[in-house]
């Protein structure tokens, strides 16, 4: 699918019917949504399938160890070890990732949010479950490194949102049928647009030296603009990845709140506000002027409550370090349970 041109201005004109605008509004919630883990990345690493020299090739003619070869055929271990999943036809998954930018010069195309959105249309059931920048694979032919690293790596392919669909989708077990990239500004002008959320915090929060100056919210109720949840939602000097999937959360609740209160459906304004802010930091394949999935998962999310997971080392998540450098596993490096767990979130 082609990717959705935001700068066209055919697709923000009067002659669209409320029903688009409703379709759209729904993406810029569903991008906040998706705001999270932003972080230092680490370097690309593409693995792909080596040549053999022609004295190689010569060599195997005469030697046992071709049946081998054939045998070990790198296709094949990554069709045995991270089968390409079926579409499911009641099921809808969108990969929500964000980006520092791509003018950062400190990994400003790394994907350090990372959702995967879930919805089963038959039940009208909504989750989100947030993985971790640090889960590390290997997939042959395919990639070798930290998850954070795909998006980029795709880029180099030319083939971005389709190489990164189709990696997560073997990760998880589920197919992803979309996916949204954005970056902090936009998450920053939407809340600052929504007129700020709020959160509530049990215990004072303090950030020291991340951003040049203490950072810190009281405990009790907290108004947040743009610029204080997007502090909140990166801040990781004083903690570490899990708990700032557990802050995510908090703002990401906080932001459905708000926009049910402020029955944006109904707002006109504050969608022109929206549109704005997004058309110039979103790549989508999603088309979002014709798509009744997205008023269906709207619909959805209007009615039902959300469901919220995070990948941690208290449920299927081991961590070690590799090379000197800290990296997440699944449990006895067993990537059956993460799979299933992916392709029962709805259900279990």
């Amino acid at each position: 699918m082609e990717q959705t041109n935001f700068n066209d201005p055919g697709i923000y004109s009067s002659s669209n019917s409320p029903r688009r605008w409703k379709v759209f509004l729904f993406l810029c919630a569903l991008t906040v949504v998706g705001y999270g883990f932003f972080a230092l990345g680490g370097v690309s690493n593409y693995v792909g399938i080596e040549n053999p020299t022609w004295w190689q090739k010569i060599g195997n003619i005469f030697s046992s160890t071709v049946a081998e070869v054939d045998k070990n055929n790198p296709e094949d271990d990554l069709n045995a070890q991270f089968p390409l999943p079926k579409k499911e036809g009641d099921r809808v998954d969108i990969l929500i990732m964000g980006i520092r930018g791509a003018d950062d010069p400190d990994g400003g195309l790394l994907t350090d949010t990372m959702m995967l959105l879930s919805f089963d249309k038959k039940t009208k059931k909504v989750a989100v479950v947030s993985l971790p920048r640090d889960i590390y694979t290997e997939m042959p032919t395919m990639s070798k490194g930290k998850i954070n690293e795909i998006y980029e790596r795709g880029l180099a392919q030319k083939s971005s949102l389709d190489f990164t669909k189709k990696v997560f989708s073997r990760l998880t077990g589920v197919n992803v049928d979309n996916i949204i990239i954005f970056d902090f500004q936009s998450f920053k002008g939407i809340i600052d647009t929504l007129g700020g959320v709020d959160v509530t915090l049990a215990k004072p929060f303090e950030e020291k030296t991340q951003w040049g100056y203490e950072f810190s919210l009281p405990a009790g109720q907290n108004h947040l603009d743009g610029e204080k949840a997007l502090y909140y939602v990166r801040s990781r000097y004083s903690s570490n990845d899990f708990d700032r999937a557990r802050r995510q959360q908090e703002v990401l609740l906080a932001i459905k709140t708000k926009v049910l209160a402020l029955g944006l459906f109904k707002n006109p304004i504050q969608i022109a506000s929206l549109v704005s802010q997004l058309k110039k930091n979103i790549t989508t394949d999603l088309d979002i002027l014709d798509t009744k999935k997205m008023l269906d998962l709207a619909s959805a999310m209007n009615a039902a409550p959300l469901t919220t997971k995070t990948l941690s080392t208290d449920n299927l998540l081991m961590q070690t370090i590799q090379n000197g450098i800290y990296i997440l596993l699944p449990k006895d490096n067993d990537w059956g349970p993460f799979r299933i767990f992916f392709q029962n979130i709805l259900t279990s």
